[in-house]
């Protein structure tokens, strides 16, 4: 059975900076891209940001230069560290691994909140 659980959630101020963990287990995420994706009530889950096979990534143009996403294979985690938070940035953030073909597997998320 794949698990796939966020930690790492939590209250802070604008412009601190937290770091979001996806411990997966059940599959080996060497095999999967990963990524990070958020949601707030009333919208849809939108992409933050993607780690692919050979680790090439993709951010969202809101938290390019802000945010990093970064693997370990090893221990079948990946990553999410955000620098520079703003208030927009409060959201649940749920970790996905994404198959070359077939569903994603999801997480049910951890909640960031940014407010002063």
């Amino acid at each position: 059975q794949v698990q796939v659980v966020e930690s790492g959630g939590g209250l802070l101020q604008p412009g601190g900076s937290l770091r979001l963990s996806c411990t997966v287990s059940g599959i080996k995420i060497s095999r999967y891209a990963m990524g990070w994706f958020r949601q707030t009530p009333g919208n849809d889950r939108a992409l933050v940001a993607r780690i692919g096979f050979d680790d090439s990534t993709v951010y969202a143009n809101s938290v390019q230069g802000r945010f990093s996403i970064s693997r370990d294979n090893a221990k079948n985690v990946a990553y999410l560290q955000m620098n520079s938070l703003k208030v927009e940035d409060t959201a649940v953030y749920l970790c996905s691994a994404i198959p070359s073909t077939g569903a994603n597997y999801w997480g049910k998320g951890t909640l960031v909140t940014v407010s002063s």
